[in-house]
């Protein structure tokens, strides 16, 4: 969701004037964007990171063959390219990992 599974937003997370995510993370939706990804970090498995999660989950789709992540810096493409390493989530955590799903829209006043 527009960089929130990255891990790196917080509550206090704030964006030059003008920028789009001042619109798209609304208070109340940047607050719940942070709690679900912070949920999400409980169920990470010893040295993955949340970006690495989240992608595998996708991959773990069997009609999905291929993804589109976001890439500011080459470490990004690095780690976004070992997520084809063949490498899948346990069935254990995908179902875990399904129990966390949410739909919202950008820019909503409630999660």
């Amino acid at each position: 969701d527009e960089g929130t599974l990255t891990g790196t937003l917080t509550k206090d997370s704030r964006w030059p004037e003008g920028d789009w995510r001042n619109s798209y993370f609304s208070p109340t939706n940047l607050a719940a964007s942070v709690d679900r990804a912070e949920a999400l970090k409980a169920l990470l498995p010893p040295g993955m990171s949340l970006p690495d999660l989240a992608l595998r989950f996708i991959l773990s789709n069997p009609t999905v063959s291929t993804i589109i992540p976001g890439m500011r810096r080459p470490s990004h493409v690095h780690a976004n390219l070992a997520t084809s390493d063949g490498t899948s989530l346990d069935a254990d955590l995908l179902q875990q990992l399904r129990a966390h799903r949410w739909d919202r829209q950008p820019g909503a006043s409630t999660p």
